[in-house]
């Protein structure tokens, strides 16, 4: 058993799953959903301010 990892319901992790790890097809396209809107961003930190970009 799993968690959704959009709506947090278990679910069974099993290859008849088709839609794991999430628990339906809704859940796997809102997902989809989120990345395509850009709403999911990887943390970076900012460019020094002194080091110069153009080389």
């Amino acid at each position: 058993m799993v968690r959704c990892p959009q709506c947090g319901k278990m679910t069974e992790w099993r290859t008849e799953n088709r839609f794991r790890p999430f628990c339906s097809e809704r859940c796997k396209q809102l997902d989809l959903g989120a990345w395509a809107s850009e709403s999911y961003r990887v943390p970076t930190s900012p460019p020094d301010a002194g080091e110069d970009t153009q080389s």
